[in-house]
């Protein structure tokens, strides 16, 4: 079963940084698009994104919000026990990235590190997995860094950032709770079908042809199944999360924020009023970002609650979804934790 309960484990804080870069996709389409792209955005909801620079990497912004993050948390980098990197963009295909940031970062060289190789499903995957670590009593302190660089000029959805989240060992913490889920028949909706050992790239791959919009796209390009990706994230995820407020005997009255994967307007107004959600407890930060893969959720978590959830204790229930097929949530409580405002880098 993916349903699981962590005790003893403490949200420290979370910070979140984006490139400097903002690219509009009406305006800065190409004129003979304009009125194809303003459709687009209507339905869609993506407006801006934010894209890299051609050097700078994911873990570039990841070590940014890090470095902000560890200072507001005034943590000693000889603390941090573990540090677990997700990403769908490493820096290189080996080694892994997490490695290369401990080092960076000036980690110990005792500090646990290694890369989850997961997309927009990743951020409650990785909390999950660091806190068990924590809740084992092997990890008094970690960082979990998650977050993409899938954006680019001739896409109008994806974005980039990267994330750094702190958790560690309390015992006065509140239940974390979660439910997590794999379904790899669906693994062809979102696919990069060239790269990897079952399909090398040859010459033949790097061959690019004109799409129906104008754009040069070659089998090295992202496929993207809309429909299935449609049919899976409004079919699964209400169920999913039902059935984890149900497994932590919880109405939906008495989770402050629901805070989804932000995959598109159509996606997440379904989703939100398939659970009946207040518009109100769902903030989307869609319009302004884009679809920034798994670094979504810290993504909205920073940009819409940044000051909401300096205040008070809050419950928030995250949900993930998309490549995989995959999807997680987590049942979160949230008191005095670090959140610094949006980095730009």
């Amino acid at each position: 079963m993916g349903l699981s309960t962590l005790q003893n484990v403490r949200f420290a804080g979370m910070a979140t940084c984006v490139p400097k870069r903002v690219v509009n996709n009406i305006e800065d389409a190409p004129p003979q698009m304009r009125s194809e792209r303003e459709r687009l955005v209507r339905n869609i909801g993506i407006q801006q994104r934010r894209l890299c620079p051609e050097w700078q990497c994911f873990s570039d912004l990841a070590f940014d919000a890090t470095e902000k993050l560890l200072a507001e948390l005034e943590w000693s980098r000889d603390e941090i026990d573990a540090l677990i990197v997700v990403t769908q963009s490493p820096d290189y295909i080996i080694p892994a990235t997490s490695i290369i940031l401990q080092d960076r970062l000036g980690l110990s060289h005792s500090t646990i590190a290694f890369d989850v190789n997961l997309g927009c499903s990743g951020y409650p995957f990785g909390l999950h997995i660091l806190g068990s670590m924590i809740a084992s009593g092997a990890v008094k302190k970690g960082l979990v860094l998650v977050g993409d660089r899938a954006g680019s000029l001739k896409d109008p959805i994806f974005s980039d950032a990267g994330t750094a989240t702190a958790l560690e060992f309390d015992p006065n913490a509140a239940p974390m709770y979660f439910d997590l889920n794999s379904d790899g028949s669906g693994h062809k909706a979102i696919i990069l079908p060239v790269g990897g050992h079952r399909e090398p790239v040859t010459t033949q791959h790097t061959i690019t042809h004109r799409d129906e919009n104008g754009f040069s796209r070659s089998p090295m390009d992202l496929i993207l199944d809309g429909t299935a990706v449609l049919s899976f994230s409004t079919q699964r995820v209400p169920p999913a999360v039902q059935n984890l407020l149900h497994y932590a005997e919880m109405d939906k009255e008495q989770v402050d924020y629901y805070v989804f994967h932000q995959a598109n307007r159509m996606i997440n107004e379904t989703i939100r009023k398939k659970l009946g959600l207040p518009a109100e407890k769902v903030p989307s930060t869609l319009h302004d970002f884009g679809n920034t893969s798994g670094a979504s959720l810290p993504v909205t978590m920073t940009a819409r609650l940044h000051d909401t959830l300096h205040l008070a204790k809050h419950r928030l229930l995250l949900c993930g979804f998309g490549i995989g097929l995959s999807w997680g949530g987590a049942i979160v409580d949230i008191e005095s934790a670090k959140f610094p405002a949006l980095i730009e880098s």
